[in-house]
């Protein structure tokens, strides 16, 4: 977790169950950088994993303000980008790498 960033505000302790969250919502997506900013996720298009993307997107911008999220659901796909300033690309490259 020597990723996760100093501005990051969750508590230390909550920290390795977010990550948990994220690798659970991580795994089996189709990943897509388009930039190095910017990392797409291409998820199960069902209507409790866009629920479980939102609410750990909204979570995560309380503690990480950083982070921008952009959940996008289409007639046959869900897609989750997350963007980053450029000073936290690093976060993202831990991010995509999980």
């Amino acid at each position: 977790m020597d990723w996760v960033p100093r501005a990051c505000t969750l508590p230390t302790a909550e920290k390795p169950f977010r990550v948990a969250e994220f690798d659970e919502l991580l795994d089996g997506a189709a990943r897509h950088r388009p930039q190095r900013t910017r990392l797409v996720l291409e998820l199960e298009p069902r209507p409790e994993v866009a629920a479980r993307a939102a609410n750990l997107a909204v979570r995560e911008t309380g503690c990480c303000s950083f982070f921008t999220f952009e959940l996008t659901a289409t007639g046959d796909g869900l897609s989750l980008a997350i963007s980053v300033p450029a000073a936290h690309a690093e976060v993202l490259d831990a991010l995509a790498a999980r």
